[in-house]
């Protein structure tokens, strides 16, 4: 061996070895070759992998429910782990011990079966389900349910997979101060120097222990990743999708599901279950500036339709239409919303809405239609931003009544400004016998402003000043002797 052979063979000596398994999916694959992979499992290794070689690495990721999550994250995600360092020391929280315990006896099995490929054993005198030890090493996994002790075992790895078993304990305040307190107490505690921490779930509440972890002081120590089932992201805010999606592109399932049967979902769990669960964006209950139960409801239609599809709000003092348009000079289209709102002395009502999400052509088209079925709304507020200016001045030759309004304030400013009328039972939406939508309608306003859009809330505040505020403040609009309840005889009228 020459000299320079012989200092090859001694760097190689000392080169870092490449692991047999550069992920948690690759291991995955090779121990069950009916293991799907899908670009959100793929995000989902890469950031596990990243977490593991963060010294004090803390990482949250939220998904859909049945989406593989848990497989990944609480048994490969372990397993890789050991093959890695057979020296960690683990641990795998849940809701309960019960689910907790299946995780533990997963990977202690997947070692049994398949050790001789993973090059690792369970010691025969330390094996149970809950509490098992790598031969030779003092690697191995615990497991526990939110409440329960890590009394005496330092931890340099721990997975806390689904803290909340359901809305029941979600909209627990009892229950929620228990997963927290746990953590704090325990969890927190038990993580060794340099250990490295995940919660991957579906998302319940905004104070479920996510929320609490990242409001907390050390919240930015948490690196957050949420994949939403139905990409939602607005580009016009420069927000991008975890992965790459087009706004409105539904998630590559693990478990086959196609976009109608995502659809199906979307309407049969409801908007604010879709939301939380499955957008990982929990909206509360009751809102900063907007409480669900302000609202108050009519049960039939306040309009007359014609003959010819027009449409006629009877006894109405003024019908406007109201308009937030997407952000111009954006190859991707974003949510445009457009509202028809009458006035009945000092009570206004909803009546319709467009929202979607419109290219320019498309929104021009649909100004123009929402125009031709109210006739009677001769004035159309545009906020002057975004596509609206160019909207104003394509369609001043073909649609009448088009008005510029310059946002005055920040949007929060704005929906404050006018949210006194929705608490004082003034502003009447339809039943969602009326108007299926009007679930979302309502959700996105109790989020806002923290929810993941905010264009109904705009065109709404917009309508709002310019039919109550704006005329009270400047003594143009005096009502005397008239109650909406009167003018809607024969109307069913309830708060939400």
């Amino acid at each position: 061996m020459t000299a320079v052979d012989a200092w090859e063979y001694a760097a190689r000596r000392f080169e870092p070895v490449r692991p047999r398994w550069a992920t948690p999916g690759e291991l995955a694959a090779e121990l069950d070759p009916r293991t799907v992979q899908t670009p959100a499992l793929e995000l989902i290794d890469a950031e596990l992998v990243r977490l593991r070689n963060t010294p004090d690495g803390r990482l949250v990721i939220s998904i859909a429910p049945q989406e593989g999550k848990s497989q990944r994250t609480s048994r490969r995600f372990p397993t890789w782990v050991l093959t890695q360092n057979p020296d960690a020391r683990l641990a795998v929280v849940s809701y309960e011990l019960g689910v907790a315990r299946r995780w533990g006896r997963a990977i202690r099995d997947d070692i049994a079966v398949y050790g001789g490929t993973l090059g690792l054993r369970v010691r025969d005198d330390l094996s149970a389900q809950h509490e098992w030890q790598l031969a030779g090493h003092d690697g191995g996994v615990y497991s526990a349910g939110i409440g329960g002790a890590l009394t005496g075992r330092p931890v340099d790895g721990l997975v806390i997979d689904d803290p909340i078993k359901d809305r029941k304990e979600a909209d627990s305040a009892a229950y929620r101060d228990r997963a927290w307190d746990w953590w704090l107490e325990v969890g927190s505690t038990r993580l060794s120097p340099g250990a490295w921490a995940v919660v991957i779930a579906t998302r319940w509440h905004e104070d479920d222990l996510i929320g609490r972890l990242l409001a907390a002081p050390d919240g930015h120590r948490w690196r957050v990743i949420n994949i939403p089932a139905q990409a939602d992201h607005d580009p016009a805010k420069g927000e991008t999708d975890p992965l790459g999606r087009e706004p409105g592109e539904f998630l590559a399932s693990a478990r086959g599901r196609t976009v109608a049967q995502w659809e199906a979902i979307k309407l049969r769990s409801g908007s604010r279950t879709w939301n939380a669960l499955y957008q990982g964006r929990p909206a509360p209950s009751e809102g900063g500036i907007f409480q669900r139960g302000w609202w108050r409801e009519y049960g039939s239609p306040r309009w007359i339709e014609r003959d010819d599809g027009t449409r006629f709000a009877p006894g109405a003092d003024e019908v406007v239409c109201s308009w937030d348009m997407a952000f111009k000079n954006l190859d991707d289209s974003d949510y445009v919303c457009g509202q028809v709102w009458a006035r009945y002395g000092l009570q206004v009502v909803l009546l319709d809405e467009v929202h979607d999400r419109l290219s320019f052509v498309e929104t021009r088209q649909a100004v123009r239609q929402l125009a031709s079925r109210w006739p009677q709304a001769t004035l159309k507020l545009i906020e002057d931003k975004a596509n609206g200016t160019a909207v104003i001045n394509s369609l001043s030759r073909t649609v009448a009544g088009l008005i510029p309004v310059e946002p005055d304030g920040s949007k929060e400013a704005r929906a404050a400004a006018v949210s006194p009328f929705v608490e004082a039972g003034q502003v009447f939406l339809p039943a969602p016998e009326v108007a299926p939508w009007i679930g979302a309608w309502i959700d996105e306003h109790a989020a806002f402003p923290n929810g993941s859009h905010d264009d109904r809330v705009d065109a709404m505040s917009q309508a709002l000043n310019r039919l109550l505020l704006n005329p009270i403040l400047t003594g143009e609009l005096i009502v005397e002797s008239q109650d909406l309840d009167d003018d809607l005889d024969g109307y069913e009228i309830s708060p939400y």
